[in-house]
């Protein structure tokens, strides 16, 4: 005899269970895309950005990057200008990077693309210090913001140094919006009150004027702009250039002015890497019984090295001589083309395309006339 199962006086008791909803799965607990090789793809959030990597691991890459470039680009520069100097043939080049050593050739690098890469240095961490205060509100900094960023002060503050002394004077005020812009110099830390902070730039920038009125009095009589845009127009830029920008200018400008970079490092890069490694020099040979100077001949080149018996002359046009050593009669150091002013302006006894230390050197040991052999 069967029974009926007991039931109880709720009317609910007979009806299925409700179903509980599933848990939702944890980001981090998610199933990663896998990518065509079989490796988990790094997660992204919507910004865009990695999250894999930690920000000390993102410092580590960007660290990595900067100094990479800072070393190789040099290295390049110093190989392609010993290849231009031997006029493209590879014998002239070896003799070169036989003679040339490394020392004498970084040595050499340093003193005529100090200025480039002075520059080039003020520039990234320029344009870095405002990407870094205005990319922040966007998902991934750019590459100059992070830079910027790891680089330390002393590091920045020694290439504004070298920028300062190897600068031409006339291009020297660009450095004041450029600190400002790298270091974020913003007029309100002068003063609190408005009125007194503005006093205190008109004091400033008057007081830069009157220094510099002589110059841009001659200037004006000569009728050269430019001068008197470089010297008076950057001062003022100075006071707008630190700060954020807006969204959609940080995202135009980012990859514009990275490229601009790019662009301004190779077009000043050509001039610097056709620069003559060694001394341009006129030498005068002749018969060592020769007493006329009909028998003389003048050999304008550049000499890679001396020995007992010839000394080694890569000739301007091209080509190497051989001299004898006991047919060398007189040489004579001649200046580049290069280095002939084209203003004729003066900053308190200071030419205007010389840098501090151009100048200082002029002033220790005065330049003399140009030798007749070198015209």
């Amino acid at each position: 005899m069967s029974t009926a199962p007991a039931t109880s006086g709720d009317p609910d008791a007979d009806r299925p269970a409700a179903r509980l909803p599933r848990p939702a799965v944890p980001l981090a607990d998610a199933p990663q895309p896998v990518s065509a090789t079989g490796s988990k793809a790094p997660a992204t959030t919507s910004a865009g950005t990695d999250v894999g990597l930690d920000p000390a691991e993102r410092r580590a890459r960007a660290s990595q990057s900067f100094w990479t470039a800072v070393v190789g680009v040099p290295a390049i520069f110093s190989v392609l200008r010993l290849g231009i100097e031997a006029g493209g043939e590879l014998q002239t080049t070896l003799l070169l990077v036989a003679n040339v050593g490394p020392v004498n050739l970084l040595a050499g690098f340093l003193t005529t693309a100090a200025r480039l890469l002075s520059t080039v240095l003020v520039a990234v961490f320029a344009l870095g210090g405002v990407l870094a205060a205005s990319g922040r509100q966007l998902g991934r900094q750019p590459l100059f913001a992070r830079w910027a960023e790891i680089m330390p002060s002393w590091f920045v503050a020694a290439s504004f140094l070298m920028a300062l002394v190897t600068w031409p004077l006339l291009y020297l005020p660009l450095l004041l919006p450029a600190m400002a812009a790298a270091f974020q110099l913003r007029p309100e830390r002068l003063h609190e009150h408005p009125v007194v902070r503005a006093l205190i730039v008109v004091v400033v920038y008057a007081g830069y004027l009157w220094l510099l009125a002589p110059t841009l009095g001659e200037a004006w009589q000569q009728g050269e702009m430019l001068p008197i845009a470089l010297l008076a127009v950057p001062p003022t830029l100075a006071l707008f250039v630190a700060g954020p920008l807006p969204r959609m200018v940080v995202r135009a400008l980012a990859p514009m002015t990275q490229l601009a970079v790019l662009m301004m490092l190779v077009w000043a890069a050509l001039p610097v890497i056709s620069t003559p490694v060694l001394p341009l020099t006129v030498t005068t040979v002749g018969e060592p019984d020769a007493t006329s100077a009909v028998a003389t001949e003048e050999i304008r080149g550049h000499v890679v090295t001396t020995d007992d018996v010839n000394m080694v002359i890569l000739q301007e046009r091209g080509g190497v001589r051989y001299v004898p050593v006991d047919q060398v009669r007189g040489q004579v150091l001649c200046p580049s083309e290069e280095e002939l002013p084209r203003y004729q302006l003066r900053i308190h006894d200071f030419h205007v395309e010389d840098s501090l230390l151009e100048g200082l050197g002029r002033r220790v040991r005065p330049v003399h006339r140009v030798d007749a052999a070198c015209r």
